[in-house]
């Protein structure tokens, strides 16, 4: 080799000659040769770490220099677009699951010769599948990916309908809506994660729980014509059903087939230094555990507020505004339907003027709409006033979920909104079951105080979360 020297003004360059060093190899298990400081493995070295740990992405930061990563949305990759119609349709399904609750509870008591008390048992016994999918959510990523939550989501949907629609005992009831509640818990938290994180998360999140108050708005509508006009029993509704799930199954499991656990992972690396469990992560170190919790608390209310007022309006209207059963009924489908377009309206507006701003807007509202259902006694101002009311809680659950989107590191997402959605569901089991139990004693009227104080707890607990930032993309 030869060097260059610079010989004062003149272009001719004169080359002087460098003395090559042999290079020695290193058998002494010495310090190996290096490159500017850097000492080389050899091949089988590295070979040898990287064998190691098969998810290197569980126990390592993602590094700072990566290249800007490629947001998703609806239609991009190509492929999206059948997992978002599957995941329409899995929408559709939870929301017909739970308005389906309001329409038969008062023919439930009726065939089993039930109290208040123990009928409403069909609203607690999914506390225990939402709260069991709040833990398990994070694991089904990691060890199944989607494709796991695409398969066990719907089976247990399939399951607790078949269940059923044999009208059996009523305590094998109970344990039915256990499945439903499990498989409700592990698609709301998955899914909602899933497009949260989407370009335009606020529209297409609007676009999915407008899917799902699409089938909490058919569901009474269907259920309450086969009881009072056809003459049916209950248990006829979960024959559609049956056929919904069904087809869930087959498109769900078809759409993220290729959604393994080792996907996931990749796709999710960890953008921190902190090891061990993400759910530990998201729900006790700080400051993400402060957002997980007021975010679950938060949905834990607003759904409380949503199945308590749509399950239990229907039994309302007709012992309290003394209404006729098919009247009372298609007030639960304004209630749901108010939810549904809501969703679909409000979805396009919230993210213009900022997801805090719009709720703390939106819940003082019907707030206001819930106290003129409950002062003004009169059965037409009560349905008129729930319908709207439905209008402005529609947008609530999405724009909860693109806060936390916008809060959290992309790798805690799953596990914080996993966890909040999934805890949060339980707020559909506990509120309406204390309704019942209350009303055992105190009569059913006792479902307008209670939804107030659940809308002022919600606007509490929203006021409390961080400053959100616009999303940078």
């Amino acid at each position: 080799m030869a060097a260059e020297r610079p010989n004062g003004g003149s272009s001719t360059a004169v080359l002087q000659p460098i003395e090559l060093q042999p290079v020695h190899t290193n058998l002494s298990g010495k310090r190996s040769p290096s490159v500017g400081g850097r000492s080389l493995e050899s091949e089988a070295q590295q070979s040898r770490k990287s064998e190691e740990d098969y998810d290197r992405n569980e126990t390592l930061p993602s590094p700072t220099t990566a290249a800007a990563e490629q947001v998703e949305s609806w239609n991009r990759p190509r492929a999206n677009v059948y997992r978002t119609f599957a995941v329409f349709w899995g929408f559709v399904i939870m929301g017909m699951n739970d308005a389906a609750y309001g329409a038969i509870i008062p023919y439930l008591e009726t065939y089993y010769d039930l109290s208040y008390t123990v009928v409403s048992l069909v609203f607690l016994s999914p506390f225990v599948g939402y709260n069991v999918a709040a833990l398990l959510n994070n694991w089904i990523h990691m060890k199944f990916g989607q494709r796991g939550v695409a398969f066990i989501g719907p089976i247990c949907h399939l399951l607790a309908y078949i269940i059923n629609s044999l009208h059996p005992p009523y305590p094998v009831l109970v344990i039915s809506f256990m499945l439903a509640g499990l498989g409700n818990g592990v698609e709301d938290s998955a899914w909602n994660a899933w497009m949260g994180v989407m370009t335009d998360a606020n529209e297409i999140l609007g676009f999915l729980h407008g899917f799902y108050g699409i089938g909490a708005t058919i569901a009474p509508t269907i259920a309450t014509t086969l009881i009072t006009k056809a003459g049916l029993g209950w248990y006829y509704w979960y024959y559609i059903m049956v056929a919904c799930a069904a087809l869930e199954v087959a498109t769900s499991i078809y759409a993220f087939w290729g959604k393994t656990g080792a996907v996931y992972r990749e796709e999710h690396p960890r953008t921190s230094d902190a090891g061990g469990s993400r759910l530990k992560e998201a729900t006790l170190k700080r400051p993400a555990a402060r957002v997980t919790w007021l975010s679950a608390m938060f949905l834990t209310a607003y759904v409380g507020v949503e199945v308590g007022l749509g399950g239990w309006i229907v039994a309302f209207m007709i012992r309290v505004r003394k209404a006729e059963p098919f009247a009372s009924g298609m007030t639960a489908t304004g209630f749901w339907l108010g939810i549904t377009v809501g969703r679909f309206v409000l979805g396009f507006i919230t993210p213009r003027i900022g997801e805090k701003l719009a709720i703390a807007i939106y819940l003082p509202i019907s707030i206001g709409l819930e106290l003129l259902f409950w002062l003004v006694p009169q059965f037409y101002v009560g349905a008129v006033s729930v319908g709207l009311m439905g209008f402005f809680l529609g947008p609530l659950f999405p724009a909860a979920i693109v806060a936390c989107t916008k809060l959290l590191p992309k790798h805690l997402h799953i596990s914080s909104i996993g966890f909040a959605a999934a805890f949060g569901g339980s707020g559909g089991a506990i509120f309406p079951y204390a309704i019942g139990a209350i009303a055992q004693s105190k009569g059913v009227q006792v479902l307008q105080p209670i939804i107030l104080a659940l809308l002022a707890v919600q606007w509490c607990l929203w006021m409390g979360l961080p400053r959100i930032s616009k999303r940078k993309v």
